[in-house]
């Protein structure tokens, strides 16, 4: 720790250096701004850190992630037809009204008539036609195969035409920012025009992106009228701060013990969640691939270990204490099934683990019928706290009599033998399709796609809750689908994957800077904390 800080102080005068002249803070115009902070002469703009991992490889573009990517967020460009309401409900953006048929194949969305790009042209249905098509053909990270075609009605009416019922359709539209077709080409990404809160002004790129408040904006009042984003690793981003250089500093548990003058810690609910996959599967081979785990395949030990692991103790030890112990993929969500909660129970795990007939050799580790209870646990060697979990984790099945080897594998061969071997992942979305993801069976191989698992009856809840009539009823198909009372994927049923944490996500906030309230983050420490900027005020 002590040569990290070393580093972290050579980072501050390097970060006076590099920020000179940077706008932000609430000083006033000709008041001495001392000790190296960076001043916004009106007081209306802000100056925020995000990981190098945050900035749009493919442009700002909906067609290829930008809101609507692996770690969720409002894009602060475009506009959307839906949003998210602080508890994930669904309101209204672009859209006016919003109704599907009976038979669940055909959603109408009636739009706003007094929007208009920022180049002055109308936004009309035709352009929110033309946004959803490009993705359905386009898209290189999200799944549009449930979207047959997109059709304008006429200017303020919009009809989308669905292969199958998708009774979430809603949170979809609450992420595809739509773009302008007249105005739409392979560099859109790079230059976009759009109609929501900012205008991207400036990227550089490897570096900042900066935006400015869009004057035609139809919504509330846009409070802060730039936002500048520097992308940087967690070292340069306290660096930054410490120097007095940034606004708001995203960092880690383990940075975020630093006092830093001028700047209190911001701690943000997340449902950042890390887990594991545990194969349920005998092991076989396929293709010149193992499918199945021996030991993780005995539903025995994998309740043992859901009851037997202190996630109290991983949080106080992995994350300093900044995170809320993970019981299923949707914690605190509208969909989540409280029924997923377990408590620690180190003894009776034992018990489950002596019931079901496995027995404690001489050198500490169970057995049965000749097998030793042990297996490998995979994380991303780039992600320390992964790492760690993995062997807290390992540490805390000794107690079970269950022995864990760690072992770091890279992206490029983890996702190929989580099918054998359990791993530490991250998920987190503001979507029930996260559930359907991880645990509903793919047609072609029976099987779940990132660990080797099925159940009919949970299938069968999750395709019913795609083709509810309404977003209440489907939540409690989604429930249904994590524990009915009879079978699921919680303790009491099948128990597929194991969940430790939901990791805060923490930030250094300069003081007199009021972040708006934050709703619960998804997966990825990036843009979710931008999502509301326009709200954000500078006081005393």
């Amino acid at each position: 720790m002590k040569r990290k800080l070393i580093a972290i102080l050579c980072m501050v005068t390097m970060s006076a250096a590099l920020f000179a002249g940077c706008g932000g803070g609430n000083s006033e115009e000709g008041q001495d701004s001392t000790q190296g902070e960076a001043t916004a002469l009106d007081g209306e703009s802000v100056i925020v850190t995000m990981p190098t991992t945050s900035e749009p490889e493919a442009g700002f573009d909906p067609a290829y992630g930008w809101g609507a990517g692996e770690h969720v967020h409002e894009p602060l460009i475009q506009s959307t037809l839906t949003t998210t309401t602080k508890d994930l409900k669904i309101d209204k953006d672009l859209a006016t009204d919003y109704s599907v048929s009976e038979d669940g194949l055909t959603w109408t969305v009636a739009i706003r008539d007094d929007v208009k790009f920022t180049d002055g042209e109308p936004l009309t249905a035709e352009d929110v036609a033309f946004t959803y098509n490009n993705c359905v053909e386009n898209s290189s990270v999200n799944d549009f195969t449930m979207l047959k075609e997109a059709v304008a009605v006429d200017d303020a009416t919009v009809e989308f035409h669905m292969n199958t019922p998708f009774s979430i359709w809603p949170y979809t539209m609450a992420t595809v920012g739509i773009v302008p077709e007249h105005a739409y080409d392979e560099n859109y990404g790079q230059n976009p025009i759009g109609s929501g809160r900012y205008i991207m002004k400036q990227w550089d790129k490897g570096q900042q992106v900066i935006f400015e408040a869009n004057p035609d904006y139809y919504g509330d009042e846009v409070k802060i009228k730039k936002l500048t984003v520097l992308f940087m690793e967690e070292d340069a981003a306290l660096a930054a701060a410490m120097a007095g250089q940034v606004d708001v500093a995203h960092t880690a548990a383990s940075l975020a013990e630093q006092e830093i003058d001028g700047y209190s810690l911001l701690q943000v609910s997340s449902v950042d969640n890390r887990g594991i996959n545990l194969p349920t599967t005998m092991p076989v081979e396929k293709d010149g691939m193992v499918y199945g785990n021996q030991v993780t395949s005995d539903i025995a030990i994998r309740r043992a270990m859901n009851i037997g692991i202190d996630r109290e103790e991983m949080i106080e030890n992995v994350l300093n204490g900044y995170g809320t112990p993970a019981y299923s993929v949707c914690d605190k969500l509208p969909w989540y099934s409280d029924e997923a909660e377990v408590a620690y129970d180190l003894e009776g795990a034992k018990k489950i683990l002596d019931d079901a007939g496995w027995v404690e050799g001489d050198d500490g580790i169970r057995q049965k019928d000749g097998a030793k209870a042990e297996f490998t646990l995979m994380f991303n060697p780039d992600d320390s706290v992964r790492q760690s979990l993995a062997e807290d984790f390992a540490n805390q099945c000794k107690a079970l009599g269950i022995a864990v080897t760690t072992e770091g594998a890279g992206w490029d061969v983890a996702y190929d033998k989580a099918q054998s071997q359990p791993l530490v992942w991250g998920w987190g979305a503001h979507t029930p399709m996260e559930v359907y993801n991880i645990y509903h069976s793919l047609p072609d191989t029976g099987s779940a796609e990132y660990s080797p698992y099925a159940n009919e009856t949970v299938d069968t809840y999750m395709d019913e809750a795609l083709q509810a009539d309404d977003l209440d009823t489907s939540y409690e198909l989604w429930q249904k689908a994590q524990w009915d009372g009879t079978t699921g994927i919680t303790q009491e049923g099948d128990i597929p994957w194991i969940w430790f944490c939901n990791v805060d996500h923490l930030y250094y906030v300069r003081d007199g800077l009021q972040v708006a309230e934050q709703k619960i983050h998804p997966h990825g420490h990036g843009w979710s904390i931008v999502n509301n900027v326009d709200q954000w005020s500078w006081g005393e």
